[in-house]
């Protein structure tokens, strides 16, 4: 699991989400899932509107810069998900949107 802290998009708020994640080279990978509900979660909604965030793993607190993952990346992506955990597909057939792949890059300036 990483920590995930976003500024709230309404409220301004600062939030911090627990996310299952992938690693892919320096950056790490999370998928919005919502548990397959029909809307995007909050982080996500609130990643786009200020894509800039941090990332905690362990004692270790990073800047990452978010961005939406491209079919092709989410198409080699995704099955590594469900690799790590079957639920992913299971969401994914539970809900009409196409749940989003979250790149966080770690070279955010």
């Amino acid at each position: 699991m990483l920590l995930l802290a976003t500024k709230g998009r309404k409220s301004g708020k600062a939030r911090t989400t627990p996310l299952l994640y992938l690693e892919e080279g320096a950056n790490w990978i999370v998928a919005g899932s919502n548990a397959g509900d029909d809307w995007n979660p909050a982080w996500w909604l609130n990643l786009k509107a200020q894509p800039e965030a941090t990332v905690q793993i362990g004692d270790t607190v990073m800047r990452v810069r978010a961005r939406e993952a491209s079919e092709e990346e989410k198409n080699l992506l995704w099955p590594r998900f469900v690799d790590m955990y079957a639920d992913y597909e299971v969401y994914q057939q539970r809900t009409t949107r196409k749940i989003p792949v979250v790149i966080l890059e770690t070279n955010a300036e």
